[in-house]
This record gives structure tokens, sequence and C-alpha cells, in this order.
């Protein structure tokens, strides 16, 4: 997918329940609540691009996003 994206520079909406994955490969990660199904948080992945999946994820700023989102979904305290 991110060859893809990097090739053709279209919008791609992923679905996923990895939260180092949405941040390796997002701009921008939407979290939505069970039920309701409504966004609760947006959160804007300031990472360089192009992203190497080693690099990107020794990042500081990586392990960073990883732990406000699983605090936000409820996964991690």
């Amino acid at each position: 997918m991110l060859r893809v994206w990097q090739e053709h520079h279209k919008t791609v909406m992923l679905i996923t329940r990895s939260i180092a994955e949405a941040v390796f490969l997002s701009d921008r990660v939407l979290v939505m609540a069970d039920r309701p199904g409504k966004i609760i948080e947006e959160v804007v992945i300031d990472l360089p691009r192009p992203r190497n999946a080693a690099a990107t994820r020794a990042m500081p700023k990586f392990g960073e996003y990883v732990t406000y989102l699983g605090k936000v979904m409820g996964v991690t305290s």
C-alpha cells in the first residue's frame, strides 16, 4: 500500500487495529468510538517521508504517537 501511495499520490483510507501500522503508514490517524461509531480523536502524524520501516520505528516520535494513541484507545495506560 505504501508503494502504491508513493507512486500515485492518491488518498488512501486504511482501517486497522494495529496502532504501529497506522502510525507508520498514515499522515493522519482518526480514532473511532465503539458505539456509536463516531470519531473521538484526530492525530496528525508528523514523521518524514519517505518512510523506512526500521528507521521510522526507531524514531522517538514514532513511539510517542503509538503510546498516545494506545492511551486514547484504552489499550495502554
